[in-house]
């Protein structure tokens, strides 16, 4: 309805952003200003919401939120480009993070990372930093005689900051479930962990089975714990067999969609929609709007 007033919840839901950055970017960027409820409660205009994807469309172009403001109520054609200024932006970021994982400072580590994910949602976050910063230290243990234990300790100190942050979100109970897994062989599960606190945000509720999970038992979750929709998450290209037999047996036995997400996704589409799954790509926000749209939560 044109001039409705929508709660900060119902806003996390339409954008994605979670309350906590929301209110994060009202308090220190003045980026929106919502009206009050007689008790204080935030309420969203349209404008607002329209206003919080101009802010996301500036981020995903690598812009920093304290360059944002100035860049909103620019002419249209104007150009972006983000601030290349030292220790600023997501360059300065990354470095800030490679310094005290070089150094196993896990208090400086923590500091840094809590710092940006409240003000950045989570799939922005995972784009323009982690994925860029585990690609950096993949390519630099060779130059390190500390490399490996350097990207040991950073994969489990993020595999247990998501952990931790997911479980510490509460959505409401009425909220679809997803059941989130990773493919069979698939060890690497940052990219789910990171699915996952971008669905919270998103307003779903999660069931995380976590790395290498045989399709055949998903079935039987399902009749304990009934969801709106399956996820998995693949980085490498899965065996022939789960691709051929293992998937396709799994759409045949459930009644919800099964999405497919991660970086194979891309080159073995037609493979995995053959199989009956709904591929969704890698992008976190793309991937739950197309998943929204699908189960009819729009």
């Amino acid at each position: 309805m044109p001039g409705s007033l929508l709660p900060i919840r119902t806003v996390a839901h339409l954008t994605g952003v979670n309350p906590i950055t929301l209110r994060a970017w009202e308090r220190r960027y003045r980026l929106i200003t919502p009206q009050r409820t007689p008790k204080g409660h935030r309420l969203y205009t349209e404008h607002d919401v329209e206003r919080i994807r101009n802010v996301l469309g500036l981020l995903e172009q690598g812009i920093s939120i304290g360059q944002v403001k100035p860049l909103l109520d620019r002419p249209a054609r104007q150009p972006v480009t983000a601030d290349s200024s030292p220790g600023e932006g997501w360059q300065g970021h990354q470095d800030n993070m490679l310094r005290a994982i070089a150094d196993f400072d896990e208090p400086a580590l923590e500091t840094i990372y809590n710092e940006i994910l409240s003000l950045y949602p989570a799939d922005v976050v995972s784009r323009q930093l982690i994925t860029p910063l585990l690609r950096t230290l993949g390519e630099r243990w060779q130059d390190s005689g500390t490399g490996i234990a350097e990207e040991h300790f950073f994969s489990v100190f993020l595999r247990n900051k998501l952990g931790a942050r997911i479980h510490h979100v509460s959505p409401r109970s009425r909220s679809p479930l997803l059941l989130l897994a990773c493919l069979p062989g698939e060890q690497h599960e940052l990219g789910l962990l990171f699915f996952a606190l971008a669905s919270l945000d998103y307003g779903y509720r999660i069931l995380v089975l976590g790395a290498n999970t045989p399709l055949e038992q998903l079935p039987g979750v399902l009749e304990k714990r009934p969801c709106a929709g399956i996820v998995l998450s693949c980085s490498h290209r899965p065996a022939r067999a789960v691709l051929e037999v293992d998937l396709p047996a799994l759409i045949e036995k459930v009644d919800v969609p099964v999405f497919v997400g991660g970086r194979i996704t891309s080159g073995q589409q037609k493979r995995f929609e053959a199989a009956g799954a709904i591929c969704v790509g890698e992008m976190l926000a793309d991937s739950l709007r197309q998943i929204s749209r699908t189960l009819n939560t729009d």
